[in-house]
């Protein structure tokens, strides 16, 4: 029963669910497109302040120096899944649809996430101190390397434009260092009203869904995908996330690291960011692209959060003496 509880999904999956049901029968349309748009854009810049200013410094500063487990979780998020989602583009082209294909590949090419991961080491009981700075790195390094690794391996037209990279850096970097460099004024405030930054950390990212879905669905999305690519696209997730997790294993356990530090290399090393990728996709790729490309990402989001959630108490139940502490973050 206890297992079933963490696989059944939370409030804001369903949400997230109930939002492309929404995107599919009212779209949003005509001019009203531009506003929400920019209104998204803010939400989205609102939301990576948020963030910059809840990171301590202190726990970042005291994770730094663990340098071969960031370099670890750094080469399972942008060398492993990368090859992978090149193998996948490369092997499955047949089996699913192409546009389907390339959200895999996208996947593979985002950042960790922040929240979930830190959340996820902390309930095992593993080192949180270099998960907060393992996927905060990640976050970081891949406002720059998401593009570079899509222009280099998702054959765009064009490629990837300075505009678009200026429009990422713009949206999600330059805020967070203003959340960071304002921390010692807002993070107090911040700390205080949790449910106010949830409800910014995740109606932004409904924001950046209804906008991507309305695009899509105005493009004929659902027409062009069936019951059999859904299916598909699932086995498909969960084959790479079990991949990942079970070599993220091996390579810590080879690479001589503790158990705690080998909790924070799985659960940095195997998760991918709806947070960054949903904002990302939605500069990298044209309007019309963005909804079909970012499936594979939301359905990914899901299980890895599930799966992590499992493993999380797992590692926990078995530590030998002491266990961590915490719940679940937002899971973004």
């Amino acid at each position: 029963m206890r297992i079933l509880s963490l696989l059944r999904p939370d409030a804001f999956t369903l949400l997230l669910v109930g939002t492309v049901v929404l995107a599919s029968l009212l779209p949003v349309t005509g001019a009203a497109v531009h506003w929400f748009t920019l209104l998204t854009n803010v939400a989205i810049g609102l939301l990576f302040f948020l963030h910059g200013a809840k990171l301590s410094r202190e726990a970042v500063m005291e994770g730094l120096t663990h340098w071969r487990l960031h370099l670890t979780v750094l080469a399972l998020t942008y060398v492993l899944f990368p090859v992978l989602g090149l193998a996948m583009n490369w092997s499955l082209g047949a089996l699913v649809n192409p546009m389907l294909a390339l959200g895999l590949l996208y996947l593979c090419l985002l950042p960790s996430t922040v929240q979930s991961s830190i959340a996820f080491t902390s309930i095992a009981g593993g080192n949180v101190a270099a998960a907060v700075c393992s996927a905060s790195a990640s976050n970081i390094l891949g406002v720059f390397l998401t593009p570079l690794l899509v222009a280099m391996f998702m054959n765009l037209n064009g490629g990837v434009s300075w505009g678009a990279i200026v429009g990422i850096v713009c949206q999600i970097l330059l805020p967070f260092v203003a959340g960071q460099l304002l921390r010692p004024w807002v993070g107090g405030f911040i700390a205080r009203h949790r449910p106010l930054t949830l409800t910014v950390d995740r109606g932004s990212i409904l924001m950046v869904v209804y906008l991507a879905f309305s695009e899509a669905v105005s493009h004929g999305l659902w027409s062009l995908l069936g019951p059999r690519d859904f299916i598909m696209l699932t086995v498909i997730c969960c084959a790479l996330l079990a991949v990942v997790l079970a070599f993220s294993i091996w390579l810590a356990r080879w690479l001589g690291f503790s158990r705690a530090d080998e909790i924070a290399i799985v659960f940095c090393g195997s998760k991918k960011t709806l947070a960054s990728g949903l904002p990302m996709a939605s500069v990298l790729f044209p309007a019309a692209s963005v909804g079909i490309i970012v499936l594979p990402l939301m359905l990914f989001h899901q299980i890895q959060l599930m799966v992590c959630a499992v493993m999380a108490r797992r590692y926990a139940d078995s530590a030998p003496a002491e266990t961590g502490d915490g719940a679940a973050g937002e899971g973004i």
